[in-house]
């Protein structure tokens, strides 16, 4: 991954590689200011440790020095571990002290959560007009290593990466350690498709965070691959993003179900998308009322596809069928192998049926779970490769799907408990975790509830002790938690149901059996 940057600058030096508000950048400029800063990380003479060289968190939004840093980090030979800017102190003292992290990159409100949460590492690189005290700004990190000899990487293949944080069963955040060998391959996978999702004429939109694995891989890398262009965007707000779509005039757009749902909804969509030749989205299912939108508008449907963290992250995609089908997320890519398995661990048959009478969306096989093997899976978990894939390279995702009687998948639901807001994931238990922290909160549980706009939301059931206001819980919610994962609503019972074991009974919570105490104010 370290080469991709380098390559682009030999062969396209002064081709466009970013473009952030009125600024460009090349890639011979990039490469130059990635190679700095790596012989700057360089000279920091890091100590591995756990037995991997030392981990960089990188805490900032979709601005040049992210990729800056995530390019030079991965050319200094260390692992890049990409942070939400959005977390409280307590979600980012966890990521940072779990990697063990030796060098922290950020922007001040980044420093200063880590400040409050007890586990900032010694090296801290601030980004933005505002120094806080105790870090140093990263254009002197830069202006250290601005002469000598260009770095060569020192990592590659197997070595991890990428550690990006996901959520796990054990309801914290767990690092999932992406591999130079998994993020290139899933680059090589998707390039077989014809015609390939980016080239290197293309102009593409940086609006996925780039701290999520799908804008990190799937956007900015495919950009560094490529060789093509990028146009960063650090907030998505509908109305302007498209406005930047029609002056940059952006070609291929990497996106997620709510941006989709909200350009469906503005009038200028149709003028403003017209130079775009391919809309690609993932990370979440999309609303087939504004998938139908979309295409009545545009005249070109929104390709669906599917992937995880662990993949790097596409496993599937409608590009890779024959006719992209709305709802289904298509079939595997070329150099992924996908099986379904049934309850009773019974392989299920998702080969083509060309007499089955089943079509568009009808079942053609029984629900399974799907069960991936590629080269673009990750190593396991950090830091000891815990719950990869197994001694045949299979790993089991913990979603379920069936095949229609084309061979085309359709999701039908999640083995894990996981909630997606707008594609990132929410695990219940640290919701509820957090819930059950405040003093008047006895017990809680958290469900995802349908939502038209971010795909799922948050609903938490409650029992308290006191009395509380709906509003005092939720803002407790919002200093512990970032935004996303938090309660969108608040329902409070006078007890949870429970199993013979204790249990709560999450299915009857769906079926509204609790003894409810009523929604307060």
């Amino acid at each position: 991954m370290a080469d991709l940057v380098a390559r682009a600058a030999t062969g396209r030096p002064g081709h466009t590689a970013l473009i952030w508000q009125d600024q460009r950048l090349s890639w011979a400029e990039l490469d130059q200011r990635v190679d700095a800063l790596a012989r700057g990380l360089a000279a920091l003479d890091l100590a591995p440790s756990q037995g991997h060289p030392a981990r960089v968190a990188i805490v900032l939004p979709n601005v040049p020095e992210f990729a800056q840093a995530y390019f030079a980090v991965l050319r200094a030979g260390l692992i890049a571990v990409p942070v939400n800017p959005g977390y409280t102190a307590r979600e980012l003292g966890h990521v940072l002290g779990d990697a063990q992290a030796a060098v922290l990159i950020a922007g001040p409100d980044g420093l200063a959560a880590a400040q409050r949460s007890g586990a900032a590492p010694a090296h801290r690189y601030a980004v933005g007009a505002t120094v806080p005290a105790g870090a140093v700004p990263l254009a002197e990190l830069a202006r250290t290593g601005a002469a000598g000899d260009p770095v060569v990487p020192a990592t590659g293949g197997e070595d991890v990466a990428v550690l990006v944080y996901t959520s796990g069963t054990e309801g914290h955040p767990k690092g999932a350690m992406l591999s130079h060998r998994a993020l290139l391959a899933n680059h090589e996978q998707l390039a077989r498709i014809q015609p390939p999702p980016v080239r290197s004429d293309d102009v593409v939109l940086l609006a996925l965070p780039l701290f999520h694995v799908f804008g990190l891989n799937s956007a900015l890398g495919a950009v560094a691959y490529h060789g093509a262009t990028g146009v960063l965007v650090e907030r998505f707000e509908p109305a302007e993003t498209l406005r930047l779509i029609a002056v940059h005039e952006v070609s291929t757009v990497v996106g997620v179900p709510p941006m989709y749902v909200a350009w469906s909804l503005l009038p200028e969509l149709a003028e403003e998308f017209a130079s775009v030749r391919l809309a690609v989205c993932g990370a979440a299912p999309l609303d087939q009322a504004a998938s139908r939108r979309f295409l009545e508008v545009t005249r070109h449907p929104v390709v669906e596809g599917y992937g995880l963290t662990e993949t790097a992250p596409v496993l599937t995609s409608g590009l890779a069928s024959p006719v992209p089908k709305s709802g289904s997320i298509g079939r595997p890519v070329p150099g992924v192998s996908l099986k379904l398995v049934g309850a009773g661990g019974e392989e299920i048959d998702v080969d083509e049926d060309e007499d089955d009478d089943h079509a568009g969306g009808s079942p053609g096989t029984d629900p399974g779970e799907i069960v991936a093997r590629g080269d673009n899976l990750f190593s396991g978990y950090w830091p000891d490769g815990r719950e990869g894939p197994d001694p045949d390279g299979w790993w089991a995702t913990g979603d379920v799907a069936y095949a229609d009687a084309d061979g085309d998948l359709f999701l039908v639901d999640r083995l894990r408990e996981l909630i997606l807001v707008s594609g990132f994931n929410v695990y219940p238990y640290e919701v509820e975790q957090v819930l059950t922290a405040h003093p008047v909160v006895v017990e809680a549980a958290v469900l995802g509830v349908p939502h038209p706009y971010t795909g799922q939301a948050v609903k938490a059931f409650v029992v308290t002790r006191e009395p509380i206001g709906e509003g005092e819980l939720l803002a407790y919610c919002e200093r512990n938690l970032a935004r996303f994962k938090c309660p969108g609503a608040v329902e409070f019972v006078a007890a949870l149901p429970h199993s013979a074991i204790g249990k709560v009974r999450k299915a009857a919570l769906r079926a509204g059996g609790t003894e409810s105490g009523g929604t307060r104010d």
